[in-house]
C-alpha cells in the first residue's frame, strides 16, 4: 500500500491502494465516483476513458501510480451543470440508448474538441474509433460531435 496524492475533478483526494491499483478502480471503489465505467479492462472499449491533464486516457490499466501531480476530470467533474457543449449536444440529439458507453464517449469527444475546437467527419471516426457502442448510436454520436463543436 502506498498513499497516494490526487486532484480529482479540481479537488485533492487522499488514497491509500497499491501503486498498480488501475485508476478507473481507485475512482470507482475508494472515491465513489461512480460515473466511469468498467467495460473490458483492456483499454479497447472506451467506457473508463477520463481526462489526464486535458488528454483521454483509459483508466482501466493506467496505474494510479503513474498519474502523479496531473489533474484528473471524471465525468462528473466536466461540468458542474451539466452543461458541457458535448453533454448539452447528447442531450438535444437523444444520443443515448442504454447510456453505458456514454460517459466515455463524452470524455473522448470533449478531449477531441478541445484539442480540435472544428474537426472533419474523419477526425470525428478516427479519434472517437476506440469507443464502442454496444447500441450502435455511432450516428448519433458523429452528429452530436458536430453539433459540440458549433456551441
Amino acid at each position: 500500500m502506498a498513499s497516494f496524492q490526487l486532484n480529482i475533478n479540481g479537488e485533492q483526494q487522499s488514497v491509500d491502494v497499491d501503486p498498480s491499483t488501475p485508476l478507473l478502480w481507485v475512482l470507482r471503489d475508494h472515491l465513489s465516483l461512480k460515473g466511469t465505467k468498467y467495460g473490458c479492462g483492456i483499454a479497447q472499449c472506451g467506457a473508463c476513458t477520463v481526462h489526464m491533464n486535458g488528454t483521454a486516457i483509459r483508466s482501466c490499466s493506467f496505474p494510479v501510480s503513474a498519474v502523479g501531480n496531473q489533474p484528473i476530470t471524471t465525468i462528473e467533474g466536466l461540468s458542474e451543470n451539466g452543461d458541457h457543449p458535448v453533454q448539452k449536444a447528447w442531450l438535444e440529439l437523444d444520443v443515448a440508448q442504454c447510456g453505458y458507453c456514454q460517459p466515455g464517449q463524452i470524455m473522448s469527444a470533449a478531449a477531441l474538441l478541445k484539442a480540435n475546437p472544428n474537426p472533419s467527419d474523419q477526425e470525428i471516426e478516427s479519434s472517437m474509433n476506440g469507443n464502442l457502442c454496444r447500441c450502435g448510436t455511432y450516428v448519433r454520436i458523429k452528429a452530436a460531435v458536430k453539433k459540440a463543436a458549433t456551441y
